[in-house]
């Protein structure tokens, strides 16, 4: 005699939430790589969490988040602050209504270990049901960004400019621009050295851009996500003195190049509507604006 179905039910399969271990962290690129494709909205990029590895190894385990499901990664989560949650889900996923559901609860409860209670800010791919189940429970829209894209089918110009890798030697040159591009105080030597230190790091280009005395004008860092997927700048940065002189553009087109040479198919950056010097900058560099796009936003 035969089971039936209704004899034995299949129970649905649990959606998991976990701060992966270091180790576990190498699962989660795994996935982020292979969610990558160039039709793809912008979303969070293996290069993302590379670039976080500036703080350590355990540093950055502690800030990803993934959920799971019979032991398949179905998102993944990395906290760009406290109180800001950078996440994207697996390409087939994007109107998974469990896992939509579950995010929702999981980014809402502070208990749940993402983010805290009072105002927070994810930010989420277009196309997901997260966006319409936040709309219901009343998250409202924060500002606009300008994701850019640029196809690498094609050889990418020369930048006109002297460019070199930026190695542990040129460690301080990488600082120095990025402290007057960005006004900060953060950025250090030590920032490089884990950086080449990070287990992804052979995915990624430094280089910077000099002038003719030799002096670093910008700098910029690109990601690869593998061979014939959409690679990743963050950082680009221009020192202060060099302003409008088109190292910017320069510097972009050099980190475009270096990344068809890994065998990427596309180069892609977000950076605030705000910014119109850094969306006219990417834009001379031979990147598409497409349609803006905003983080999710709960108030206090």
């Amino acid at each position: 005699m035969h089971a039936t179905e209704a004899e034995y039910q299949i129970p649905a399969m649990t959606i998991v939430l976990s701060t992966p271990t270091a180790d576990g962290v190498r699962e989660a690129m795994a996935a982020l790589r292979e969610w990558q494709h160039d039709e793809a909205p912008m979303q969070l990029h293996p290069g993302d969490i590379g670039w976080n590895y500036r703080f350590g190894t355990a540093e950055t385990a502690a800030v990803v988040r993934t959920w799971s499901r019979d032991g398949r990664i179905l998102a993944v989560g990395m906290l760009d602050s406290p109180t800001v949650v950078r996440m994207t889900v697996a390409s087939d996923a994007f109107q998974d209504e469990d896992l939509a559901r579950r995010l929702v609860e999981d980014f809402s409860l502070p208990e749940r270990g993402v983010l805290p209670e009072g105002a927070v800010s994810i930010e989420a791919p277009q196309g997901l049901l997260l966006h319409e189940l936040l709309t219901k429970e009343g998250w409202g829209v924060d500002e606009p960004w300008t994701p850019l894209f640029r196809d690498l089918a094609e050889a990418v110009e020369d930048p006109g400019v002297w460019i070199k890798a930026i190695g542990l030697e040129q460690a301080q040159d990488f600082a120095d621009v990025l402290r007057s591009a960005f006004n900060t105080t953060r950025p250090t030597r030590e920032y490089r050295h884990e950086m080449s230190a990070a287990p992804f790091y052979a995915d990624a280009r430094c280089l910077g851009a000099y002038d003719d005395q030799g002096n670093p004008a910008a700098v910029v860092t690109v990601w690869s996500a593998g061979p014939g997927k959409p690679g990743l700048v963050e950082p680009m940065g221009v020192h202060a003195d060099h302003r409008g002189r088109g190292y910017g553009r320069a510097i972009t087109v050099a980190g475009a190049a270096a990344l068809r040479e890994m065998g990427s198919s596309s180069v892609r950056v977000c950076t605030p509507s705000s910014n119109v010097g850094g969306v006219a900058t990417y834009k001379a560099a031979g990147f598409s604006a497409r349609p803006e796009i905003a983080d999710r936003i709960r108030k206090v």
